[in-house]
């Protein structure tokens, strides 16, 4: 959990001197504490971590996340992830934007050392209200991969993500956020559902379910993983 300490530490640290450095710029973000239950490649219930920030300053939205999971049973490690992820927004006008993104993922249970993927698209908010939204996003990009053998991948690979928010009631927030890298080789969906519920001003109880989709892994792994979390929210 020590690992997991330093990476939220490190990203709070980072935005808070981003904020210093641009205070006239809009600033937003949350960090995540919880209990999740997994199954699929890894059975087990375990602590997780989160957080992400997010800068708003004329048309460009900047936007930081890291996602971490890390599980010991009598000194050995039964669960290890990290992700990172990392885009920026371009505003075209009220309801388009261009986008940059990229993402990092380091997960021990997967059959792959790590994953890095770079994707550049375009981004429409087809629903933009008050209390629901709709996004929807395409993009051109790169994947590399090492697995656990040490075999190197290189492949193109095409971006297709939705996020939705609907704000329920003044207390209550539901969201879906859904996206698929479809490469040459192997085509990994996510789909990750969530209800947040706000306890104050700045704390609040979000509960998500993660299912994990990989077309092609290697022998003894499974292809579908799933997350069940209760987290506890801090909004900053």
């Amino acid at each position: 959990m020590k690992k997991i300490s330093a990476i939220i530490l490190g990203s709070v640290v980072m935005a808070g001197s981003a904020m210093a450095e641009t205070g006239a710029s809009k600033w937003a973000g949350e960090a995540e504490l919880g209990l999740v239950s997994t199954s699929g490649n890894t059975d087990t219930q375990t602590l997780s971590a989160k957080a992400k920030a997010s800068n708003q300053r004329d048309k460009w939205k900047h936007e930081v996340g890291v996602d971490a999971l890390n599980t010991e049973n009598s000194k050995v490690t039964t669960a290890e992830r990290y992700t990172l992820t990392g885009k920026t927004n371009y505003k075209l006008t009220g309801f388009d934007y261009v986008f940059g993104m990229v993402t990092y993922d380091d997960d021990r249970f997967s059959g792959y050392d790590w994953r890095a993927s770079e994707f550049v698209g375009y981004g429409r908010n087809v629903i933009k209200k008050e209390d629901l939204h709709l996004n929807l996003e395409a993009g051109l990009g790169a994947r590399q991969s090492k697995d656990d053998a040490g075999s190197s991948t290189d492949e193109s690979a095409i971006l297709l993500a939705g996020n939705l928010g609907w704000k329920i009631s003044s207390t209550a927030k539901f969201t879906e956020e859904l996206y698929t890298e479809i490469g040459e080789d192997v085509t990994i969906s996510k789909s990750v559902t969530g209800l947040k519920s706000q306890i104050n001003g700045s704390l609040a109880m979000k509960i998500t379910y993660t299912v994990k989709h990989v077309s092609d892994v290697p022998v003894s792994i499974e292809k579908v993983d799933r997350e069940t979390a209760v987290t506890l929210v801090y909004n900053f």
